[in-house]
């Protein structure tokens, strides 16, 4: 990680209060308060498609992302076991918790075996990890449910094949989210988005305001009298924004 880039994390400060806040909301909602601070394209700030959440009754996680990349599909170069890299695990340990592992597998195609399993998942645990987000496979899955050790992953494997990190501490891209070291990152059932350092302070109050729009737009919607011409009516009145604000 840059020097630059550690100052810009130091700077922004977020108290473990305001993670533990931002925590309570699901991405949805964290989405939509994002949304209206207007400071990022839309269809930007989330990975598509390819890393689902395999435990989508998990509460939402938040955390820094500690980024690699890793390869299955031929031997390294040195070392035999697929968790012997002390110098990754030592990056872990520095990255600001709560942490999550972002693994960019570069294999065409990805998952040509697992890294992330039981053994990765219970030292990433004690080193204060709270997930792993992979464009590639994971394995040992109802053992690391048990953990309660969130997995976002585009497959599963039987075999960990040649697993190895090549590459740490760099930018990675999954799902085409560009994720640098750092990076303060949300998820839950949904998926994995985003969070803009400079907006994580406030971002608890947007969100809900967000849910008071939404639980106005529920009762709205479950009144006697609902009907189209209601509905455009309110729309009117609030400048046809009333579903979308």
């Amino acid at each position: 990680m840059s020097f630059r880039r550690w100052c810009s994390i130091m700077d922004v400060d977020i108290s473990r209060e305001q993670l533990e806040k931002l925590k309570q909301f699901d991405t949805c909602t964290l989405s939509n308060a994002i949304e209206r601070l207007d400071i990022r394209p839309r269809n930007e700030g989330f990975v598509k498609g390819t890393a689902a959440c395999r435990f989508t009754q998990l509460a939402p996680i938040i955390g820094y992302a500690a980024t690699a990349k890793m390869r299955a599909s031929m031997p390294p170069i040195k070392g035999h076991c697929y968790y012997e890299h002390a110098d990754w695990w030592r990056y872990v340990a520095k990255v600001p918790g709560p942490r999550i592992i972002v693994m960019q597998d570069v294999d065409d195609p990805p998952g040509a075996g697992a890294l992330l399993g039981e053994a990765y998942a219970r030292i990433g645990r004690v080193l204060g990890c709270v997930a792993c987000v992979t464009n590639g496979a994971v394995r040992d899955v109802p053992a690391i449910e048990a953990l309660s050790f969130q997995l976002f992953a585009g497959s599963v494997s039987v075999s960990h094949a040649y697993a190895h990190v090549v590459e740490f501490g760099e930018p990675v891209e999954i799902g085409g989210l560009k994720i640098s070291s750092g990076d303060l990152l949300h998820g839950d059932l949904h998926g994995i988005q985003s969070i803009p350092l400079e907006a994580a302070s406030g971002l608890a109050d947007l969100a809900e305001r967000a849910l008071r729009r939404d639980r106005a737009l529920a009762a709205f919607t479950a009144r006697k009298d609902f009907s189209v011409d209601l509905l455009a009516a309110r729309l009117e009145e609030r400048g046809n924004r009333y579903l979308c604000d």
